[in-house]
């Protein structure tokens, strides 16, 4: 039974560490036959999390979906990693996303009347590119503008399992600054 069991976890080890992005525990149970039960994944991924403690890499859950992310100790040690992984975004991109993380569903109008400038085609075109906003709706207003929120993407990419995990507003500012200097 236990040659069994590592095998399992070595074929979950060998999926998660090779996919692209987030994998779902129901894509996990489906590289089984018979189907694992919630039960036995969840031993499995435990295990690999325990085993992966103090490592380079580091077995995350975001909302029941599985990554291997690179610690912070040695993501700054890795800079191709982070021009990969952290593109620099300009401060208007930055306030944009943050309007509509913290008052979602929001219009573009009431963006630009919180930021006090226009919003550019060119920042929402970057942030839907991201899947990081997509629009929810339409108020019903006249011209039906869009309402415009976060998407799963946005929680995944910074690493949130829900709104409210954001950052206080005060910490956020200190970080689209320092974004923004860098």
């Amino acid at each position: 039974m236990d040659d069994v069991f590592s095998r399992q976890e070595a074929l979950i080890e060998a999926a998660l560490l090779t996919a692209d992005e987030y994998l779902t525990e129901r894509e996990l149970q489906n590289l089984f036959d018979p189907l694992l039960t919630e039960m036995e994944l969840n031993q499995l991924l435990n295990n690999l999390q325990n085993r992966w403690k103090n490592r380079g890499l580091s077995l995350i859950n975001q909302q029941n979906q599985w990554r291997f992310i690179v610690t912070a100790d040695f993501f700054e040690k890795i800079p191709h990693l982070q021009e990969e992984k952290n593109p620099k975004y300009s401060k208007a991109v930055l306030e944009t996303l943050a309007i509509i993380a913290y008052k979602q569903p929001v219009t573009r109008s009431e963006i630009e009347n919180i930021r006090g400038v226009s919003v550019s085609t060119s920042i929402m075109q970057i942030l839907t590119e991201r899947v990081w906003i997509d629009i929810q709706g339409y108020k019903d207003s006249i011209g039906k503008p869009a309402l415009w929120g976060t998407t799963e993407q946005f929680l995944l990419d910074f690493q949130l399992n829900s709104l409210q995990d954001l950052p206080p507003l005060e910490e956020l500012e200190k970080l689209i600054d320092h974004q923004a200097e860098s």
